[in-house]
């Protein structure tokens, strides 16, 4: 039976309460020592915002158990978006005094070696919508341990570990999948199994995210975190706990039939909490699209058919003009109104002044990163 941890947090007893999330799970049994351990933070938006990225104290919180508990080859990545930036986002959202505090480096994926792969398992959709596979040549051979947040999201309802492989295993292009973005996750996490020795995930609920996820959401505070090697399972749990049916979910059901996880709540073991504790948190979330992403869907689905024309738009420099009304919504028009009323009332509560507590550090002094094609 799969098993996930379930831990009620609070800003004082956060960091400990990571450590034994960990250890109820017995992590150091999916994620062994001898072997590179790849940190895969999840960078939603380079702009600082509650719920929307992983939060300081998550990370701080498994790179003291990690390096406590004797693990000494780690490294922090994430990868670049169309609309994100690693550098700048790891400075806005305080990872970077952690990691040197840790001495762990932070590498982009943008900086390092990619390498074709061809998967053993059969690919439900990587292959009609790429030329080729290929991965990140320091993840083959690694353990990997995601750190998501609990949070919605317009393209898959909720987003959670499958979804933060998405940005460790496609490069800047990734966008393109969106069209069968569930069948796309599926494939990733097969394609995980493969290439690494451990997979773990170390999911942040402290502060949630409801709404038009994975940036315009309204955060909700949550107090709890996650923790399990299964990551059908943890996904399982994290949307049970917003309030969804996890088989009426794509990814999460599909990987489930398809022996990748445990996608079922009844055959799911919560450690943590009591069970009947578990099966009353409802958050009542819902979710709902961003402009960007509810424009995105109907462009993409109406033009499918047309491939002269669909290449056009996202396959041309003509997809920059999707980038520059993305960035315009969500940076210069949303942000500095709705998006800072609620931070506003987040750094109010205590998660905000534990928040206000981590340093930005020096900002960072880096190599531009490499601009990889988007179209």
């Amino acid at each position: 039976m799969s098993k996930v941890a379930v831990l009620k947090t609070h800003p004082n007893t956060v960091i400990k309460d990571y450590s034994k999330l960990m250890k109820l799970v017995e992590y150091g049994n999916f994620i062994p020592k001898q072997n590179k351990t790849i940190i895969k933070i999840n960078l939603s938006w380079s702009l600082f915002y509650p719920a929307c990225s992983t939060p300081p104290w998550q990370l701080d919180g498994v790179l003291k158990t990690l390096r406590n508990d004797g693990y000494r080859d780690i490294v922090g990545v994430e990868n670049q978006t169309v609309v994100t930036h690693p550098w700048k986002g790891a400075y806005l959202n305080k990872w970077l005094p952690i990691l040197k505090k840790s001495d762990t480096e932070f590498r982009p994926l943008t900086d390092v070696k990619w390498v074709p792969y061809s998967p053993k398992s059969e690919m439900l959709a990587m292959y009609d919508i790429f030329e080729e596979i290929i991965v990140p040549e320091t993840f083959i051979g690694s353990n990997v341990i995601h750190l998501p947040t609990v949070k919605t999201h317009g393209h898959t309802t909720t987003t959670g570990s499958m979804k933060n492989a998405f940005g460790g295993l496609i490069p800047k292009r990734r966008h393109h999948a969106h069209k069968k973005i569930h069948e796309v996750l599926v494939d990733l996490l097969s394609i995980q199994k493969e290439i690494h020795k451990g997979i773990f995930a170390v999911m942040d609920g402290a502060i949630c995210g409801n709404g038009a996820g994975p940036r315009t959401m309204v955060p909700y505070i949550g107090n709890l975190i996650l923790a399990s090697d299964d990551q059908v399972a943890i996904d399982a749990v994290a949307a049970k706990m917003m309030g969804f049916d996890p088989q009426k979910i794509d990814y999460i059901r599909i990987a489930h039939d398809m022996g990748l996880g445990m996608g079922d709540i009844d055959q799911i073991e919560i450690v943590g909490m009591e069970k009947n504790e578990f099966n009353n948190i409802n958050f009542g979330f819902e979710v709902s699209k961003s402009p960007v992403i509810k424009w995105d869907q109907r462009i993409r689905k109406g033009t499918s058919n047309v491939k002269w024309l669909h290449s056009l738009l996202f396959r041309s420099p003509i997809f920059r003009m999707f980038i520059f009304a993305s960035e315009t919504y969500h940076d210069k028009l949303w942000y500095p109104t709705t998006g800072k009323k609620n931070i506003d009332e987040v750094m109010k509560t205590e998660w905000g002044k534990l928040f206000e507590k981590y340093e930005y550090g020096d900002y960072p002094a880096y190599t531009e990163v490499k601009e990889w094609n988007p179209y």
